[in-house]
């Protein structure tokens, strides 16, 4: 069965007051897609951790238009998905004035977390819940950041058309990440 037509993997869609229940089952599934980063003793986390999450989509989740999609298979969660519109200043920081002009006045939608449970990736449940991401938000722009050694993620967001934008630090003196844009015009 091709992934486009699997009937066993089912998109729901959450707004900020239904998240809490969501917490532990979210950050199981962001595990078993990170462990890279949560099985190996030592490992650069670039301060990411199962707390971490939990702090980063409670945060997010007092967004306006905050919006978490959940993929399930036979009853079960297995990849989610969440974003939230906003504003270029407070996506994009002190790169701002690298952006283009044209981008910075679209509404923008910052993706901030989409992860897939190894045993279901690559079965096309990553565009679904992108998919339904975008349709919830309807943003003219999507913008990402992506751990340049995170390959699985970032062939993904090739494939949905997004494109290098430029080096990202959270924090002046933090990991460089890979800011990723992608008109949403062209994608659909």
């Amino acid at each position: 069965m091709t992934p486009s037509t699997r009937t066993d993997v089912v998109i729901r869609t959450y707004g900020p007051g239904q998240v809490a229940p969501l917490l532990d089952t979210i950050a199981d599934i962001w595990a078993d897609a990170h462990p890279e980063i949560v099985d190996t003793p030592g490992a650069s986390t670039d301060g990411l951790s199962v707390p971490v999450l939990h702090r980063q989509v409670t945060g997010h989740a007092r967004h306006e238009g905050f919006t978490l999609v959940a993929a399930y298979a036979h009853g079960s969660m297995v990849a989610f998905g969440y974003a939230f519109p906003c504003t270029p200043e407070y996506w994009y920081g002190e790169l701002l004035p690298a952006i283009p002009e044209h981008v910075r006045a679209g509404r923008l939608m910052g993706l901030c977390e989409l992860a897939v449970t190894p045993a279901w990736q690559s079965q096309g449940i990553g565009s679904r819940l992108h998919a339904a991401l975008l349709k919830a938000i309807n943003p003219d722009w999507s913008s990402l950041l992506v751990r340049p050694d995170n390959t699985g993620g970032r062939s993904l967001y090739d494939r949905l058309g997004y494109e290098y934008a430029g080096p990202y630090h959270n924090t002046p003196d933090g990991p460089e990440f890979d800011l990723l844009l992608l008109r949403v015009a062209d994608a659909t």
